[in-house]
């Protein structure tokens, strides 16, 4: 769809970073199955579109060919370097966020999340106007990031050699807004087989 049609309404925008060559898990994690005749890809899409955010999924080369998985509503682009690392791939998706976003927030297709959590962190995000929140469990920081527009000039000078994203988190770890969740899965990051076997097994499916 057009990015005009795409981006006429809303301004709540989530990046997912899926230009990786999955090579720890031996197969492209977007086409990993996820549930009820889902894939991973798919089901993280719909999740985002289900909380009113337009996600903006960033592919490679060698899976560019997942354009056609994403559900309307979404919009996906290709970051033709993704080998040079994810800074790219972000970077890519930011040129295809509007200036005037709201709430921007940062996934990746190996993290899996369901609905509430995102409702959960979208609350805290507006409830507190912080610049970043972030969902944590015992202490220790998750996935996925949200940030306002005001970090926008910050996410547009990072750089792979300064460490990308965490040069940000490191610089305004004392002003997150940490959201405390009673369970781990927070943290899930599928990187392996066995962490995707686990986890299938795990996930409870709505």
């Amino acid at each position: 769809m057009r990015e005009s049609d795409t981006f006429s309404t809303n301004l709540k925008f989530a990046i997912v970073l899926a230009a990786g060559a999955s090579t720890r898990m031996g197969t492209c994690k977007t086409s990993l199955p996820w549930g009820k005749g889902k894939t991973l890809l798919t089901y993280q899409l719909e999740q985002w579109l289900s909380v009113g955010f337009t996600p903006v999924v960033v592919l490679g080369l060698h899976n560019s060919n997942k354009q056609k998985d994403c559900p309307y509503g979404s919009l996906a682009v290709i970051n033709p370097h993704a080998n040079v690392g994810k800074t790219i791939s972000l970077l890519t998706g930011l040129q295809h966020i509007p200036p005037n976003f709201e709430v921007l927030a940062i996934s990746a297709v190996d993290q899996p999340r369901k609905l509430e959590i995102y409702q959960r962190l979208l609350l805290a995000q507006q409830d507190n106007s912080a610049m970043i929140t972030a969902p944590s469990y015992e202490g220790k920081m998750g996935h996925p990031l949200l940030f306002s527009n005001g970090m926008r000039s910050h996410l547009q000078n990072i750089r792979e050699e300064t460490l990308g994203l965490r040069q940000i988190i490191q610089e305004f770890y004392p002003v997150i807004q940490k959201v405390e969740f009673d369970n781990p899965s927070v943290l899930v990051d599928i990187n392996t087989p066995e962490v995707y076997q686990n986890e299938l097994r795990s996930f409870e499916w709505l």
